[in-house]
């Protein structure tokens, strides 16, 4: 697979096959996602790789945790903005109705939405968990470092025809994390992520969610102006 057909077959998959991933492709994936570049090659991305007994163990008081102990748990940083705005108050609603359509869940089934969100916290039944954490004495700077090392994990693993789901839901339960994970005070988590072997006949992983054309986010400034000659811009 080369690098285009990576870019254009990776989704968020949200159900997975129970099909096992060895520990050492999880290894050659995240060798392959630390060729990302860094400033100053600081190279600040921290990752634990869970899977069998382990990971049941954080799912399980995951979903306790999401079910029983409201408003208990919040993330260390903003998710989300406090207020959306356009164009991506329509972006996401647009997103979270074609998600919902496709599981069959109406507009308003409040009880059949918190049940979706809950699977997050099962890793959408992959086989392998990812929790990823940064030391939190980095700036702005090393985040956008660890979205091109997660960017290139999320390629690599499709390369190898596996799929993934970036998830911040996971970001909303530091305290569980760092108690169950031993993750140490200075560092905080980012996010986690399912990833294992897509269930192709799961019916959420049927759509695909729209992209805006190129002409709707960029600028183009000091190229040359475009001249047609034999046919060929």
């Amino acid at each position: 697979m080369d690098v285009a057909a990576a870019m254009r077959g990776r989704r968020s998959v949200r159900a997975f096959l129970a099909t096992p991933v060895p520990q050492a492709t999880v290894a050659e994936i995240l060798a392959l996602a630390a060729c990302a570049p860094s400033g100053t090659n600081i190279q600040p991305w921290q990752v634990i790789a869970l899977a069998g007994g382990e990971r049941q163990r954080l799912c399980d008081r995951a979903q306790q945790a999401f079910h029983h102990e409201a408003g208990q748990h919040a993330s260390e940083y903003p998710i989300y903005p406090p207020e959306w705005v356009e164009p991506y108050l329509g972006r996401r609603r647009r997103n979270g109705l074609a998600l919902y359509a496709s599981l069959g869940i109406e507009r308003g089934d409040k009880a059949a939405m918190q049940r979706q969100h809950a699977r997050n916290f099962a890793f959408f039944d992959a086989p392998v968990g990812l929790i990823f954490t940064i030391d939190r004495r980095l700036t702005q700077s090393s985040w956008v470092d660890y979205g091109m090392f997660l960017q290139n994990l999320m390629l690599a693993a499709r390369e190898r025809g596996l799929d993934t789901c970036p998830q911040m839901a996971w970001a909303m339960l530091p305290k569980l994390l760092t108690e169950l994970l031993d993750i140490p005070p200075h560092q905080m988590v980012v996010c986690g992520m399912a990833l294992g072997h897509a269930d192709r006949e799961a019916p959420e992983n049927g759509w695909l969610p729209e992209r805006e054309p190129v002409e709707s986010f960029a600028q183009y400034r000091g190229f040359a102006p475009r001249q047609e000659a034999c046919g060929v811009y």
